[in-house]
C-alpha cells in the first residue's frame, strides 16, 4: 500500500440469495478516505432508497464512474468481507476482486486479485470482523494505548465474536470463535423471538430493537432460563412452534394459544432472553480483561446497539472507558476498512463528527436563522423533520436526519412514533437534549460519552419523568442523545437552547425521519417525500422551515 495514496473500500459482497430482502449480507457501503480524513462516504440503502441495501454490485460500476473513481492507480483497493464469501464481482464483470481463503484472522490487510477495467490491479481484503473494529477510528482518532478491541454480531469472517488488544501500537488478536452465537441468535434467529414479535424470517434486520423494546415489559426469570436452557432456546422450531406450546403448558401453565407482544409470560421470555446476554456478555469481558489488563474498551458490532446491555457495562466500571462508533453494525464495514488501512497507513486517523454521510450531496451551510419558528411550531405540537448537512453515519438519527416533537406528552409520543412512523406499540421514542438538562433529569454528576451518539440507557429521576413523559420508557429509562457544545451540532444546540429560554422546554423527541420499512432519508427530496408520506407537519432542509 502507498502512504501518498487515498484508500477506497467497497463493501459488496453478494448475498447468498437473490432476495428482495436480506438473508445474510445486509447494509453495502462505499468510503473515500485521504490522509485519516473521510472525503466521501456512501451507505448504499440511503441512496438506493432500499432498506438494508446488499445489491451495490449491480450499479457499483454506475456510481462509482458518477463521482469520478474508477481510476485505481490513484487509490488504494480495500474490500472488507463476509461469512458468506470474499469476492466482490460487479454486474458488468469489469470490476472483480477474490481475495484468499485463510482459516484465521489476520490483523493486516490481505492482499487478493483483482481486476478493474480490464487491467489487474493491485488490491487487498479486510476480515469482517477487523472492518468492525476499525469503524471506531474514525470518530475517536485511535485507539487509546493498552485497549481491548470487541466485535460481536450475528457472524463476521470466521465468527460471531472477536477480541483484540491495542498494545504498543499494534493490533493483535486474542480470539474469534462462535461460541456466543447463540447469543446474537436471541435477537437475529430465534423463532420463538420472531413469532412473539410477529417477524418472518427475512425481517431480521429490524427484529433487534423490536425485542429490546418489549424487554423491558417484562423481568428476567430464572425458572424460565432453566426451561429455556433445557430446550436449547427453542432455536430450531421455525415453522412449528407446537412443541413450544406443549411444553410451555406443562411447565408453566401457560394457556395461550398463539404469540403475541401483549402475552405477559412472553414478555418475560423476552426479557429473561436480554437478561441473559447481558450477563454472559459482561462476565466475558471480565475474563478478557483479567487477561490482558486493558484499561479501555472499544466495543463493534450489531451488538453494540443494545444500549441497556451498554449501560451495564458501563455501570460495571471493568474499564477506565468505553467507546462505541455511531454505524457499529454492517453500515459502518466501508468505513471501518478505509480507516483502518488509513490507520496503517499514517499512524493515526482524524477525529470525526457522526455526520459523515455525504455521498451525493451539496456542501451547503446549514441556516440558523429559522430557529425561532421552528421553536414556535414545536412548542405548537407541530411534529417537524429535519435534514441538515450530511447525514449521520449508522441506524441512529442524531440531529441532522430526525423527526422533532415535544418530549412532555404521552398522547404526542405516540402520534410520533405509531401513526407518523408506523411503529409498534411497545417501542420508544427517544429525546435529545443539552447535556445540563440531562443532568437535570438523570441526577448525574457527568453525562457518558455514548450519550452523544444515543448509545447509552439512562435511568431518569422518578420526579422528573412526567416532565418528559414521552421519552420515557415502561422501566423508567430514557435512551438519551446529549448535545454538550455547539461545536457538537450548531442547528440542535441552538434549537434546544431557544427553547429551554424561551418556552422552558428541556427535550425534544428524537426519532430518525422514517416510515417504518425504509431508509432513513438522505436528500432534501427524500425528506419532503418522506415528510409528506408520514403527514408531519413541516420540515426543515439545511435550517429552513416549511410549514405544509
Amino acid at each position: 500500500m502507498n502512504s501518498s495514496k487515498p484508500t477506497l473500500s467497497i463493501y459488496a459482497i453478494q448475498d447468498r440469495l437473490d432476495s428482495e430482502t436480506p438473508y445474510f449480507v445486509h447494509d453495502h457501503g462505499i468510503t473515500l478516505m485521504d490522509q485519516g480524513k473521510i472525503i466521501k462516504h456512501l451507505t448504499f440503502e440511503r441512496t438506493s432508497r432500499n432498506k438494508h441495501d446488499n445489491k451495490l454490485q449491480n450499479s457499483l460500476y454506475d456510481i462509482l464512474k458518477g463521482e469520478g473513481l474508477l481510476h485505481p492507480d490513484d487509490y488504494d483497493l480495500v474490500f472488507p468481507d463476509n461469512v458468506v464469501g470474499r469476492s466482490v464481482i460487479s454486474k458488468c464483470g469489469r470490476l472483480r476482486f477474490e481475495a484468499p481463503l485463510s482459516n484465521t484472522l489476520l490483523s493486516n490487510p490481505e492482499k487478493g486479485r483483482c481486476w478493474w477495467l480490464d487491467h489487474e490491479r493491485d488490491a487487498y481484503a479486510i476480515n469482517h470482523e477487523l472492518a468492525h473494529i476499525g469503524s471506531c477510528l474514525p470518530f475517536y482518532g485511535g485507539y487509546k494505548e493498552d485497549s481491548l478491541l470487541i466485535h460481536f454480531d450475528g457472524g463476521g469472517s470466521l465468527s460471531n465474536f472477536s477480541a483484540w488488544h491495542y498494545k504498543d501500537g499494534k493490533v493483535q488478536n486474542i480470539e474469534f470463535h462462535w461460541k456466543f452465537k447463540y447469543l446474537s441468535s436471541f435477537f437475529n434467529a430465534n423463532p420463538i423471538v420472531f413469532g412473539i414479535i410477529g417477524a418472518k424470517y427475512n425481517q431480521q434486520n429490524s427484529v433487534p430493537g423490536k425485542m429490546m423494546g418489549l424487554a423491558s415489559y417484562g423481568s428476567y426469570n430464572e425458572k424460565i432460563e432453566c426451561w429455556l436452557k433445557q430446550n436449547n432456546y427453542f432455536a430450531n422450531l421455525w415453522g412449528k412452534k407446537g412443541a413450544f406450546y406443549q411444553s410451555a403448558q406443562k411447565e408453566f401453565g401457560w394457556k395461550g394459544n398463539q404469540l403475541h407482544t401483549n402475552d405477559s409470560f412472553l414478555q418475560d421470555i423476552v426479557a429473561t432472553m436480554q437478561f441473559i446476554f447481558i450477563r454472559e456478555f459482561t462476565a466475558e469481558l471480565k475474563i478478557l480483561q483479567q487477561q490482558t489488563s486493558a484499561r479501555h474498551l472499544y466495543y463493534t458490532g450489531g451488538s453494540a446497539l443494545n444500549i441497556v446491555a451498554n449501560k451495564h457495562i458501563v455501570d460495571a466500571n471493568i474499564f477506565e472507558d468505553v467507546f462505541i462508533p455511531p454505524c457499529t453494525e454492517d453500515s459502518g464495514l466501508s468505513l471501518g476498512s478505509a480507516a483502518y488501512v488509513e490507520f496503517l497507513k499514517h499512524g493515526n486517523v482524524a477525529k470525526h463528527s457522526p455526520y459523515q454521510l455525504n455521498w451525493g450531496l451539496s456542501n451547503t451551510a446549514t441556516s440558523l436563522n429559522d430557529i425561532p419558528q421552528i421553536a414556535k411550531a414545536l412548542s405548537e405540537g407541530k411534529v417537524i423533520g429535519v435534514c441538515n448537512g450530511a447525514a449521520e453515519c449508522g441506524p441512529r438519527a442524531l440531529g441532522n436526519r430526525s423527526i422533532l416533537a415535544l418530549a412532555n406528552s404521552k398522547k404526542l409520543a405516540k402520534k410520533v412514533s405509531e401513526e407518523h412512523k408506523g411503529r409498534e406499540w411497545y417501542r420508544p421514542v427517544a429525546p435529545i437534549m443539552l447535556e445540563k438538562n440531562a443532568l437535570h433529569y438523570t441526577g448525574g454528576k457527568s453525562i457518558h460519552n455514548l450519550a452523544d451518539l444515543m448509545l447509552l440507557d439512562f435511568d431518569i429521576q422518578e420526579d422528573k419523568q412526567n416532565e418528559i413523559e414521552g421519552v420515557v420508557h415502561v422501566d423508567g429509562t430514557a435512551r438519551i442523545q446529549t448535545i454538550r457544545s455547539k461545536d457538537q451540532n450548531p442547528f440542535m444546540f441552538d434549537l434546544l437552547s431557544y427553547l429551554d429560554s424561551n418556552y422552558n422546554c428541556k427535550a425534544l423527541i428524537n426519532t430518525s425521519f422514517n416510515k417504518r420499512g425504509e431508509p432513513i432519508v438522505h436528500s432534501h427530496q427524500d425528506a419532503v417525500k418522506s415528510a409528506k408520506n408520514m403527514n408531519l407537519d413541516g420540515v426543515v432542509l439545511d435550517g429552513k422551515l416549511q410549514l405544509f
